[in-house]
């Protein structure tokens, strides 16, 4: 059948490519096809009859096409309608059984649905039978509660904490449900709304009694109450609250200007719009209403703290009986702050703002802050001392006062971790918060303060002036310093902060002095007289020492100077100190460079002679040594006489006696030749040089080393050279080099002294001597006119050395052997 199909489906394929390729019927296979629209178009587009034909055509060739698909496929057809029969017959099978089972289903519903309903109908009796008989027990206990309730309410405060915990179970009771309406509780439920209404009131009045008299007892039981009531964080929120709006109005209070001003305006009132401001008359009973007003204000927050603190210790000690919970967990947790933080945050940051806003209104408030402010501080410094008593003392008024039951349910008596008073938080510091109002205040009187201590001194130093200050004058710049030191010292940071600007104060004063100060020629002569540069030079180190004095001596006497202020002062005064120093060393200078020219001019005296009949020196001391005493001592006359702090200039001249024994030592071991007649001299020079350079000092003795020095080697001048290089002084007193030159005096011409060896002038070899201090580089120097002079010998071709040669070499291998 198949194939017969496809054979007529093959001879009538052309017929139908045909009629699907014509134009004319091509509308007839889109899917959107309109009979309407079609036969619309037909009528206006073409000839009606030519259409129809055409149609009629198409139709007739359709019918030939389904005829032979209906010969070609006869047996196909025949047999699906055979299968369509046998269809029907299972189809009306399928639809019998259906309704059979339709049937069971109705009659099991039948007895499913029923017993259902009356399930449903049950559980809702019960519901309402368990509801009912909840709200007749809740009623009951309602009933038996109330009755209880007034029993405790004629108790009175004995009974409050158990009228309290009657309510909590009451509103218990009442949660949940609606109980308006029932009669029999009516009258119960508006007695209960006035008991605790009661309750409250009566717990309030009892906590704020408790708290203004200091009792913990009344106060735990007040907190017991609203524990029970199930209130007590919240009423405690609202305390603290209270506290902070109280505070705040007080602030507004003690600062408000109308208020300060009101005893000038009861006798002129100004007009309307004009702003409230003290008469002139009146600025000192302003200032003094303000000052009592500012007193007053830290008494009340002393109070408030006091209060704030109290109730946080019974909230940190009292716990609930029941349940073993302190009262300050239930405050604190969810990460909340305490409550002395939080009401300490509060009242910090209301000084800072009604501070700031009242000063921004009124310059009379600022000008009053600024100018007098230690004053403000010392208040605030106050205040935190009396806060830090109260903390240290309220565990023994815990201890003290009252011994009733509930008194000894505040227990755990731990160390109270959350005073913020006693205990300085990492992140937070309470007395810093508290005085951050005062930062503008403090920064505006100290900037006052460095202008009060500046004016006097740049009063007394005028442009183009040529004088330091008269005693008089220096005398008020002290006296400023004073006062403002004394009056900073209310507070230690404020005491830094002031002893700062008064560093700054010594430090203009330095520079001031310093460009007073003559540099040039004519202030270091030591020829003739004093000269005007050398004078004023004189007249600034004595203003700079007075000075340096007086301020010593004021933060002496400062009581409580912190140490930080005063090593302040001191690194000024130091400063001061190093000025004086480089103004009067240009005269050392010149001073030194004079007694070491007169030193040096020994070596043009004689001193080969022999020793005379008599057996002493013909002069007591030689020319030089007459001119160096003439000079030193007419030096401290005509120069250093004039300066009035003599440790100074002796700290300055002593250096300069040493120094000037240090060059007397060093030439008298350089001259050559020296006979014995010349050690005699020598030997009285050496004494007379003690009574040169005792001018300088406050005693010869006090020159330490170079006086030892002096005295140690005066004996050697007549000692051989074998007790000389066996004496004890060598190296502890007198070092290796200056006896190994002295040695050099006894060799003969040959053995050449170092600074003949290099054939250098005296002054110039004392030149290289102070250039190289280091003693191995000395003998070294030495070393080489040693070994210059062996060689000399050899190539002469000599067959002895000099007698004093071996012991210099033994000395300087001594000498040496030290070093390592």
């Amino acid at each position: 059948m198949e194939e017969a199909g496809a054979g007529g489906g093959g001879a009538a394929a052309p017929a139908l490519a045909e009629l699907l390729a014509d134009e004319c019927y091509a509308d007839f296979f889109r899917e959107d096809f309109d009979v309407k629209a079609y036969t619309s178009q037909s009528i206006h587009q073409a000839v009606i009859a030519e259409q129809l034909a055409k149609l009629a055509q198409g139709i007739s060739q359709l019918d030939k096409e389904l005829h032979l698909q209906v010969v070609a496929r006869h047996e196909d057809l025949l047999a699906q309608a055979t299968g369509i029969e046998s269809l029907e017959g299972v189809l009306q099978m399928m639809q019998t059984r259906i309704g059979a089972l339709q049937s069971t289903v109705d009659r099991i519903r039948v007895k499913i649905v029923d017993p259902y309903n009356k399930i449903v109908s049950r559980t809702a009796q019960l519901a309402k039978l368990q509801a009912a008989c909840d709200l007749l027990r809740r009623i009951i206990r309602i009933l038996y509660l109330s009755k209880r309730l007034q029993g405790q309410l004629q108790g009175g405060s004995r009974e409050i904490t158990k009228a309290a915990q009657s309510l909590n179970e009451l509103d218990y009771l009442s949660q949940g449900i609606d109980l308006s309406g029932i009669e029999v509780i009516e009258n119960e439920l508006l007695f209960i709304a006035r008991a605790r209404l009661e309750v409250e009131n009566q717990a309030k009045r009892l906590l704020e009694q408790g708290v203004e008299t200091q009792n913990p007892t009344q106060v735990g039981t007040a907190l017991q109450v609203f524990h029970n009531l199930g209130t007590l964080k919240d009423t405690i929120a609202n305390v603290v609250d209270g506290y902070c709006t109280i505070l705040e109005e007080n602030i507004k209070n003690a600062l408000d200007i109308k208020v300060l001003t009101q005893p000038s305006q009861s006798i002129t009132r100004g007009g309307p719009g004009r702003a409230a401001m003290p008469t002139p008359g009146n600025t000192a009973a302003f200032r003094a209403a303000l000052w009592t007003n500012m007193e007053k204000l830290m008494d009340q927050i002393c109070a408030a703290c006091g209060q704030v603190q109290h109730l946080q210790k019974v909230l940190t000690k009292k716990r609930d009986p029941v349940s073993h919970v302190c009262f300050i967990e239930e405050i604190v947790k969810d990460r909340q702050s305490d409550i002395l933080y939080k009401f300490w945050t509060a009242a910090t940051q209301t000084l800072s703002s009604q501070f700031q806003s009242a000063t921004d209104s009124s310059m009379f408030l600022k000008q009053a802050f600024e100018g007098e402010y230690p004053k403000l501080l010392r208040l605030y410094n106050d205040l935190w001392k009396r806060l830090q008593q109260y903390s240290q003392n309220i565990q023994r008024n815990f201890n003290t006062s009252g011994t009733t039951d509930l008194f000894a349910e505040l227990q755990q008596m731990e160390e109270d971790t959350q005073d913020i008073f006693m205990q300085k938080n990492q992140d937070y510091d309470p007395e810093k918060a508290l005085k951050d109002s005062l930062q503008q205040y403090e920064a505006a009187y100290l900037s006052k303060s460095l202008s009060r201590l500046f004016d006097p001194i740049n009063l007394v130093f005028p442009p183009g002036g040529r004088n330091p200050p008269s005693s008089d004058e220096l005398d008020s710049i002290i006296k400023t310093i004073a006062s403002e030191l004394n009056v900073a010292a209310v507070d230690p940071d404020l005491s830094l902060a002031v002893a700062k600007n008064v560093a700054k104060t010594i430090q203009l004063y330095s520079v001031k002095s310093e460009q007073l100060l003559s540099t040039q020629g004519d202030a270091s002569q030591v020829i003739g007289p004093l000269t005007e540069a050398q004078r004023r030079n004189v007249a600034v180190v004595n203003s700079l020492y007075k000075l340096h004095q007086s301020v010593l001596k004021v933060i002496t006497n400062q009581s409580s100077f912190p140490a930080t202020a005063e090593q302040t002062v001191t690194t000024a005064l130091k400063a001061v100190h190093d000025l004086m120093g480089s103004a009067v060393q240009p005269l050392l200078s010149s001073v030194g460079d004079s007694v070491e020219a007169i030193i040096i001019t020994m070596h043009q005296e004689d001193f080969s002679g022999s020793l005379s009949s008599s057996g002493k020196p013909d002069v007591p001391c030689s020319l030089y040594m007459k001119e160096l005493q003439g000079f030193i001592a007419r030096v401290m006359s005509d120069y250093f006489r004039h300066f009035e702090c003599f440790d100074f200039v002796f700290d300055n001249t002593e250096a300069m006696a040493q120094r000037a024994i240090e060059l007397f030592i060093r030439n008298a071991s350089l001259i050559r030749p020296l006979g014995e007649g010349g050690k005699m001299r020598l030997a009285a020079d050496f004494a007379q040089m003690e009574l040169a350079v005792a001018p300088l000092c406050r005693r010869v003795s006090d020159l330490g080393k170079s006086y030892r020095q002096l005295r140690s080697f005066r004996p050697l001048l007549f000692q051989t050279s074998e007790h000389i290089a066996s004496s004890p002084a060598l190296g502890e007193v007198i070092p290796f080099s200056v006896i190994l030159q002295f040695l050099f005096t006894r060799a003969p011409p040959e053995l050449k002294s170092p600074f003949q060896r290099a054939e250098w002038s005296i002054a110039r070899y004392s030149q290289w001597l102070d250039d190289h201090p280091s003693e191995k580089d000395r003998l070294a120097l030495i070393r080489g006119a040693l070994e210059a002079y062996v060689q000399s010998v050899r190539t002469r071709e000599g067959k002895e050395f000099a007698p004093v040669y071996p012991i210099m070499v033994q000395l300087l291998q001594k000498a040496m052997s030290t070093l390592q």
